[in-house]
């Protein structure tokens, strides 16, 4: 038992096979445009104008379409426009299992009940610590934003587990952390996968392929994720009173055995899983 996607959920217990499961993928990402691309269809904006938009993202913590209108490339009516025409077209993964006739419409809703019901325990509609913190708001934001940024920035689609209190820092294909100073002490720590490595590349170089580029090039990207994730903390931080400063990112190379947590700090663990299959892990060690 663990997070799952509804699709590899049907697969797992073989009501739909493999093939449909990816038929019906293909399906979704032909029929669900993103915002900008549906901006960008409608002749509202440019993709010159997204990617000014996007590059804005990396620094402010604000939606594409509210970003698009505080630049003046869009109106705050042709932004709900968007949204309305996005809602409307929407394919659902269960809607587009019974169009590629994987599924009855007569069905879904039964297996859709089945997998609530397995994911019940790993399910929560909100980032809650295993403790008390008095930074707790502090670190739940941080959470937050990594979750955000892997959505506006590498376009991922995933689900967060639930966090737990961590013993040891596993080591993963690589691991990125920044040190956080200030009002509050921590160090951030993501850990990716060697698949998840290239994605965040694709995304950061804005390339097809990253299959040529050394493995420091990709490792700087991953570093570059980490440096955005915690400015936009410090930023939001500073917001709420509380000043963070950043160090400069750096790669960890731990043992077999993984980090220990050093004496006098709280570990905490952020699963992270993305719908293709890679991997993502949080961690907040924070100085007590």
């Amino acid at each position: 038992m663990a997070v799952k996607f509804f699709g590899q959920f049907l697969v797992e217990q073989g009501i739909v096979t493999s093939d449909a499961l990816l038929n019906a993928i293909n399906l979704q990402d032909k029929n669900n445009l993103k915002f900008g691309e549906v901006a960008v269809a409608m002749g509202l904006v440019t993709p010159a104008e997204i990617q000014r938009a996007h590059n804005a993202q990396m620094s402010k913590d604000m939606k594409l379409g509210d970003l698009l209108v505080e630049m003046g490339f869009l109106t705050l009516v042709q932004m709900n426009d968007i949204i309305t025409r996005q809602k409307n077209t929407h394919l659902y993964i269960g809607e587009a299992l019974v169009q590629v006739g994987a599924l009855t419409s007569e069905t879904l809703q039964k297996h859709l009940d089945s997998f609530k019901a397995d994911q019940a325990e790993y399910v929560s509609n909100a980032i809650e610590l295993p403790v008390t913190s008095a930074n707790g708001k502090i670190w739940e934001t941080t959470a937050d934003l990594t979750y955000k940024m892997i959505t506006r920035v590498l376009g991922l689609r995933f689900r967060p587990g639930k966090c737990t209190l961590a013993t040891t820092i596993p080591p993963g294909f690589m691991l990125a952390a920044m040190d956080m100073v200030g009002d509050v002490e921590a160090r951030y720590i993501i850990s990716v996968s060697y698949g998840l490595q290239k994605t965040i590349a694709k995304a950061i170089l804005g390339e097809e392929s990253v299959d040529d580029e050394p493995i420091e090039v990709l490792e700087d990207t991953v570093m570059e994720f980490v440096n955005v994730v915690c400015g936009n903390v410090a930023a939001k931080a500073s917001q709420m009173g509380v000043i963070i400063n950043i160090e400069p990112p750096v790669t960890l190379h731990p043992p077999a055995a993984g980090l220990p947590i050093p004496e006098g700090y709280t570990a905490l663990c952020f699963p992270i899983h993305i719908e293709d299959g890679d991997t993502m892990e949080l961690h907040l060690l924070i100085k007590e």
